[in-house]
């Protein structure tokens, strides 16, 4: 395969993964790494680098599209973004360490777990009859959203159990080279009880923040590579506007459907590669 048929099929993967990315708050790493290495026999360490600079991409072209829309809780996000940003330091820093196999196998769990979260069935939160105590009422947390009716307001709950969520998921971004949207998605959606349109959105204007830090020392140990993370990022910056775009008219149940069914499918080829050291 020549150079631009490369670039070609590089940009093609990253358009679906931002598109698909920015749907479901899930980031489109848990795409473009394993089209890189079992599709194109890329090293996972220099996946996992182009993957960290397209996830920076993805924050950045869901994200403001996001706010301008006011889906994303601004406060809340720059409160978990410091537990994600230690996590993602402390993950890319153990990944030097850890043998490739193992990387590859602990990604295709994740990869598992994400489908799971695609696929299942979300609870609305909403402002209900407790008010907020603790953290989140001192640090005014509590905010609105949009929905056809008019700004729906909710409540935010337990902010030390998401804070210590995040933190696992900054490990997990900084070791896997991925915005680990579902950790943070889960955090803020089932343990803070925030509504899940602002679950997603939060995720999206998170990820970047902790792609940043660890994708500084992927890039000090050599691991971006500009000709395979520049095509990976352009595709997923457009993927992700158009997806972000969509997000707040569309019904994305069958869309889940399908993404969990092929997240499935890679996640077991890259646990079995894995288990035989075929990567």
């Amino acid at each position: 395969m020549d150079v631009l048929a490369l670039t070609a099929v590089l940009l093609a993967a990253s358009l679906g993964a931002g598109f698909l990315g920015a749907l479901t708050g899930l980031g489109g790493g848990v795409v473009i790494i394993p089209v890189l290495t079992l599709a194109l026999g890329v090293d996972i360490r220099y996946a996992i680098g182009a993957s960290l600079v397209s996830v920076i991409a993805t924050s950045s072209g869901a994200a403001a599209t996001y706010v301008r829309e006011g889906f994303t809780n601004l406060r809340a996000g720059m409160l978990l973004e410091i537990a994600t940003t230690l996590g993602a330091l402390a993950g890319a820093t153990l990944a030097a360490h850890v043998p490739t196999r193992v990387i590859e196998v602990i990604f295709g769990l994740v990869l598992l777990y994400s489908a799971y979260l695609s696929h299942r069935p979300h609870v609305e939160h909403g402002a209900d009859s407790d008010r907020s105590a603790g953290l989140a009422a001192r640090l005014r947390l509590d905010s609105t959203y949009p929905a056809p009716e008019g700004a729906r307001a909710y409540r935010v709950h337990n902010v030390a159990g998401g804070f210590g969520l995040m933190g696992v998921a900054g490990i997990l971004s900084g070791l896997l080279g991925i915005g680990s949207g579902a950790l943070k998605v889960l955090a803020m959606d089932q343990v803070m009880r925030l509504p899940f349109k602002v679950s997603t959105t939060t995720s999206n204007f998170m990820i970047g923040v902790t792609a940043a830090a660890s994708g500084g020392v992927y890039l000090r140990r050599g691991y971006v590579d500009p000709g395979l993370a520049m095509p990976v990022m352009l595709g997923v910056l457009a993927g992700s506007t158009v997806g972000a775009r969509l997000l707040a008219h569309t019904d994305v149940r069958l869309l889940r459907l399908v993404f969990g069914l092929m997240i499935v499918a890679l996640a077991l080829q890259m646990i079995v590669n894995g288990l035989r050291g075929s990567i």
